[in-house]
């Protein structure tokens, strides 16, 4: 179980992993070696909740296919084991950055006594400008 907070859990069983080779320098090491994790999450057809579904489906990210699977690719570490940890610790965090919903924005306006304020300093600003100017020819 990859356990995303105290009442979401993905099972193993949801959570595709493939090894592949590494791209990129690293020697004889990266040609031999599969290294690198691609891992595959489908959405729909995951145990979450509708709604964190919704939100995963609705995110414009890269990662996620028209068809709803995530997919993400760790190849940072030259272990399989580290990259497989860093790739479902990205899937989790992925899945926390939509549990929680943004609070909407109320718009404001600036209070009388700030707009006035405001408009002293550039007067204020404007003024010690113009006296750094070269001073008028009046003959």
């Amino acid at each position: 179980m990859l356990k995303i907070s105290e009442s979401i859990e993905i099972p193993l069983s949801e959570i595709e992993i493939k090894a592949v080779r590494s791209q990129g320098s690293g020697g004889q090491h990266v040609n031999k070696v599969s290294t690198a994790i691609h891992l595959f999450f489908n959405i729909k057809a995951s145990s979450l909740s509708s709604f964190i579904k919704e939100r995963l489906l609705s995110l414009r990210d890269h990662r996620i296919t028209e068809e709803g699977i995530i997919t993400i690719k760790s190849q940072d570490s030259r272990s399989q084991g580290a990259n497989r940890e860093e790739a479902m610790n990205r899937l989790k965090q992925l899945v926390q950055s939509v549990r929680v919903v943004p609070k909407k924005r109320r718009p404001t306006k600036p209070s009388r006594r700030s707009q006035e304020k405001r408009l002293k300093r550039k007067i204020q600003r404007g003024c010690t400008k113009s006296l750094r100017r070269r001073p008028s020819r009046s003959e």
